[in-house]
């Protein structure tokens, strides 16, 4: 956390694993545990941990040494139910309190936590908890009803609202369960690979794929907030990645809890507004999210310079790629650099302009290889590595990347996996400086507002609907989300394509799978492009709403 940058090829050559995890447990990861990691050892004195703004405006801090004490009552709550190390635990929770101990509790019996955004329908949440064999899910009164639709469903335990509201049958209440048990329960060891957290991806041919993260990723989480984000004691730090997804999740609690530094949760509606407010109110210094963020804040234009000019040190984006413009205007009116950074689910961020790193910047690019990796161009046929200039798929060399963790999905097999690489599935192009433009996915997960959504998802509930008896989905640029999720649907005989129906249509969507991935457009077609073999070709539809999006732009300046 030295203010100095160090350069960047320096450290990427001098990496070393033993400088980056406790004292106890340096090089080998022959004994660790997340909970020991992200609280226990850093449960000195009055340390906060968490500073939580609640939705009513409410705020309350809470130390690294009460959370340590409530970890450890619900890990023995979690005992008392039979769970133990390896079994998973969901938590379907909003950003707070209760969320921090869930997750920590269940680590510190050496359990794997489960996160599942609040924003799923039901169909979304049974497939993970199906898949994942959750032993228990924790939620809260505003979601709870959810739970009651998933067929099967584990047991549940449940934090009531302000009134005590919100238990269903059979549900545990979350605190008066937890108060009374004991604060002694010393952390279960398990090794470096032992997972501690599961994890789903979307992709394009299936439904969201499961994937266990290692205790070890937890190393290299920590550099990518200190070489990356550059966070220091001193920073007011905000992520507003939701902790349902990975970003939030690993960049938002784990990576600054294993620094033993506080950060700030802000729990309800999200708007301008209510942004601009709990900046000024917390005086962030040091900002984290997806570029739909930092739009918003470029729409209300002089407002947030006025309000922001000065305040913030570094800001980070990731999710997709940054536009230009966006560093541009950081720059000039809020005099704060904007980096972006890249990665996925499946191995954390790996690809990064870091604030904390000396290295050009080259503009448009998504930097340099985080530190523990060697990240390549490959053609993809023939694995060679390309030269600066030639577009291939943006690939990992194992071997030579000891940071590197993923090793594929639970249950199920992976092409990403060829010889000694880790093919991202994402198509880049190496620049002369070393850095690495991304160029464009290979595949058809849509990147809207933030999230990545596999259209395989948002297809299946369209075939549910009994209109629908062929539907495809892709991505469609926009300004303001990157992309929209529109749909082509084919109708059964006796529907007919009107605006109700596509209505009806989208909240159908919405309330199957979640707020951010229904469809925006929906397109009635008599015929989908297809293969020989009978396989939609949604690259085609695509290309199409590229070619249309790009002539309406073309049209707009010309007008200009």
């Amino acid at each position: 956390m030295n203010p100095v940058k160090r350069d960047y090829f320096t450290a990427a050559k001098t990496f070393d694993f033993e400088q980056t995890v406790s004292d106890d447990i340096s090089g080998t990861f022959a004994a660790m545990n997340a909970c020991y990691e992200c609280c226990d050892r850093h449960a000195v004195g009055d340390a906060i941990a968490l500073i939580q703004e609640n939705a009513d405006g409410s705020c309350s801090r809470h130390s690294y040494a009460q959370l340590r004490d409530q970890s450890a009552q619900f890990a023995h709550y979690l005992t008392q139910q039979g769970l133990q190390a390896g079994d998973i635990v969901a938590g379907l929770l909003p950003r707070g309190h209760a969320l921090i101990v869930t997750i920590l509790g269940t680590w510190r019996i050496g359990a794997v936590y489960q996160p599942l955004f609040t924003a799923f329908g039901p169909k979304a949440i049974e497939h993970r908890l199906h898949t994942s064999g959750a032993k228990l899910v924790v939620s809260d009164a505003a979601n709870r009803s959810k739970l009651l639709e998933v067929e099967q469903c584990p047991a549940v335990m449940t934090v009531t609202d302000a009134q005590g509201q919100g238990l269903a049958t059979g549900d545990a209440d979350f605190w008066p369960s937890i108060s009374t048990l004991s604060t002694d329960f010393a952390a279960v060891m398990r090794t470096g690979d032992d997972p501690f957290l599961m994890m789903f991806t979307s992709g394009t041919t299936g439904l969201a794929k499961p994937l266990e993260v290692p205790l070890r990723a937890i190393v290299a989480f920590q550099r990518y907030m200190i070489d990356a984000v550059g966070l220091r004691a001193e920073d007011s730090f905000w992520n507003v990645a939701d902790p349902g997804w990975a970003y939030g999740l690993y960049f938002g609690i784990t990576g600054p809890m294993s620094m033993g530094l506080p950060g700030l949760s802000v729990d309800g509606l999200f708007n301008l507004e209510r942004c601009l407010d709990i900046a000024k109110k917390y005086n962030v210094t040091n900002l984290a999210g997806a570029p739909t963020v930092f739009r918003m804040l470029i729409a209300a234009g002089a407002k947030v310079a006025d309000q922001w000019k000065g305040q913030l040190r570094v800001v980070s984006s990731a999710g997709e790629p940054l536009n230009p413009e966006v560093i541009r205007w950081f720059k000039e009116h809020l005099d704060a650099p904007i980096n972006d950074h890249y990665g996925q689910t499946e191995m954390g961020m790996v690809l990064c302009n870091h604030h904390n790193l000396a290295h050009p910047i080259h503009i448009g690019a998504a930097g340099y290889a985080s530190p523990g990796h060697r990240v390549v161009v490959l053609n993809e046929e023939t694995l060679e590595e390309l030269p600066a200039g030639q577009p291939g798929i943006l690939s990992v060399d194992v071997e030579r990347s000891p940071m590197f963790w993923f090793k594929g999905y639970k249950g199920i097999e992976t092409t990403s996996f060829k010889g000694r690489y880790y093919l991202t599935g994402d198509t880049a192009e190496l620049n002369s400086d070393g850095s690495i433009s991304f160029v464009g996915r290979s595949d058809d997960v849509i990147s809207t507002s933030g999230y990545r959504v596999g259209p395989f998802d948002v297809e299946s509930a369209l075939l549910e609907h009994p209109a629908v008896i062929e539907a495809a989905v892709v991505g469609k640029p926009d300004q303001q989300r990157n992309e929209i999720i529109k749909a082509f649907v084919i109708l059964q005989d006796g529907f007919e394509g009107t605006l109700e129906l596509a209505e009806e249509l989208r909240l159908h969507v919405r309330n199957r799978l979640a707020a951010h991935a229904y469809p925006r457009e929906i397109e009635f077609a008599q015929e989908l492009p297809k293969t020989p073999s009978g396989k939609v070709q949604r690259f085609i539809l695509r290309i199409n709403e590229m070619n249309k999006y790009n002539e309406q732009q073309q049209a707009k300046q010309a007008v200009s």
